[in-house]
């Protein structure tokens, strides 16, 4: 009993880790007014705590308090559905309904522009040593950002 409950408590707390990262990396997650329940101006431990708990009792289908693997699968297609149509409404520019892989280019994305800061001696190849250099330096990115 008390190892299902640590669990329990694990994953409410990854949810709600994972509820405020999103919220400060801008990708969608509650925003400052939704967090901030009490509308002090400022968003309080107790709520952020709120808030992952409301996320993991959304994602408890079956309310038992544990979230197997069905639940979170599901959970997690529901947040895939909004960021899809998100993604559409954001980037569709001649309002078909469908993304044209012109749509989906965006400058930061560019191939030619990613390849070229990979290349760092510019030989215009990308060495085993070039590759892992950026990978190193995207995962120090990412870990800074959560």
């Amino acid at each position: 009993m008390q190892r299902s409950t640590f669990i329990a408590g694990i994953a409410a707390a990854a949810i709600g880790i994972s509820t405020v990262a999103a919220m400060a990396a801008g990708r969608g997650g509650p925003d400052f007014a939704t967090l901030d329940a009490d509308n002090s101006g400022e968003i309080s431990l107790a709520e952020l705590q709120e808030a992952g708990n409301a996320r993991f009792a959304r994602a408890d289908a079956d309310g038992d308090g544990f979230l197997t693997e069905a639940e979170l699968i599901e959970a997690a297609k529901g947040r895939a559905e909004d960021r899809a149509a998100k993604m559409i409404e954001r980037m569709d520019a001649n309002a078909d309904g469908k993304l044209s892989a012109d749509e989906l280019k965006h400058p930061r994305r560019d191939p030619a522009r990613f390849f070229e800061r990979m290349d760092a001696d510019k030989s215009g190849g990308i060495s085993e040593e070039e590759f892992a250099e950026a990978r190193d330096k995207m995962r120090g990115k990412r870990k800074s950002k959560n």
